[in-house]
């Protein structure tokens, strides 16, 4: 608040309808200046723009020149037309098309309710020149999740990230027997490997986590919003990960048979990669990252044309996954009843 500012004197709706007017006529009106404008503290500020939102009022923020700004999702009678050529609606039809892994979530829904407006104001002859078109490729998913028992929970989490809402979650994680209650900030959700993860702060544990939609038991919205630090960023955060677990870096370098060298040689399998020809034809790929169960999954799809040179724990742990293997298939197998 401005210093020597009289505070206005007004009830929550009197101060709700300005800041709606406020909104609506600039294109982005960060915390601080509705709380100049209308004489209270943040925290009222960001009670009334709870309010706003519950009313029904699309109201989203973003960062705009350093400054995080709020403002409503579309002015729809300040928006043109938006027209598409043919090119475009048949690129947008075939990565349509790629997005099976979402089936049973909100995301699908709402992509198949987009492209149902678009059909309906296309001409005949487009229109099923669109439908040809996402017919031309067949994503093959193997292990593909099943989200349709967690779709109430996504579009929950869907809603938590738009509008920046806290979240209470229950969580199942892998190999233990009962679930875990966390008070979230949602901050990305992340696609991966075909899977839904959601990127956030745990205040149980006062840092982000990483949680599979998957398993996911339980989502409550609270009505308290939050903001996302100044110095997020999701690429950032990550990049140093093989995959989505961020832990402590490996120096990694591994030899790949001449047999699977083209696959290995024209990938980027990590941004800190480099690749190196041997005489033999096989290739070394030296990278640094983290994520040592994800590395050693990768690994092992490759069998005996990998092989570990660094670092000598990997190697060894790669080594001994091997012999629990061999003596594995050693054994006479059993046969099912």
């Amino acid at each position: 608040m401005q210093k020597g500012k009289p505070a206005k004197k007004y009830s929550q709706a009197g101060r709700v309808h300005d800041l709606i007017r406020l909104i609506e006529a600039r294109h982005g009106v960060t915390i601080e200046e509705m709380a100049e404008e209308t004489g209270v503290d943040r925290r009222t500020v960001h009670r009334d723009l709870n309010a706003i939102h519950e009313a029904g009022y699309p109201l989203v923020s973003e960062w705009l020149t350093g400054r995080k700004v709020y403002r409503f999702l579309t002015r729809f009678k300040d928006v043109p037309p938006v027209t598409f050529t043919l090119q475009e609606l048949v690129a947008l039809s075939f990565f349509r098309s790629q997005l099976h892994f979402l089936d049973g979530t909100p995301f699908r829904d709402d992509l198949d309710a987009a492209f149902r407006k678009i059909g309906s104001v296309l001409p005949p002859r487009y229109a099923a020149h669109m439908e040809r078109i996402a017919e031309v490729s067949l994503p093959l998913l193997q292990g593909r999740r099943d989200y349709g028992r967690v779709a109430g929970s996504l579009t929950t989490i869907r809603d938590a990230l738009i509008y920046q809402y806290r979240l209470r979650l229950t969580y199942r994680a892998p190999g233990k027997g009962r679930s875990t209650t966390y008070a979230v900030d949602p901050y990305t959700l992340i696609f991966y490997k075909g899977g839904l993860y959601l990127f956030g702060y745990a205040h149980n544990r006062k840092a982000l986590r990483t949680f599979a939609a998957e398993r996911i038991a339980g989502v409550e919205l609270l009505k308290e919003r939050f903001e996302i630090p100044d110095d997020y960023r999701p690429g950032d955060r990550l990049k140093g990960a093989f995959g989505i677990v961020d832990e402590e870096p490996l120096a990694v370098t591994v030899r790949f048979a001449p047999a699977i060298a083209h696959a290995i040689r024209d990938r980027l399998w990590h941004p800190s990669q480099s690749v190196r020809e041997e005489a033999d034809g096989s290739v070394l790929l030296s990278f640094t990252a983290g994520g040592r169960m994800e590395i050693v999954s990768w690994l092992l799809s490759y069998g005996a044309h990998a092989e570990v040179l660094e670092p000598a724990c990997l190697r060894e742990e790669m080594g001994a996954i091997a012999a629990a293997m061999a003596e594995r298939y050693r054994q006479i197998p059993v046969s099912p009843p």
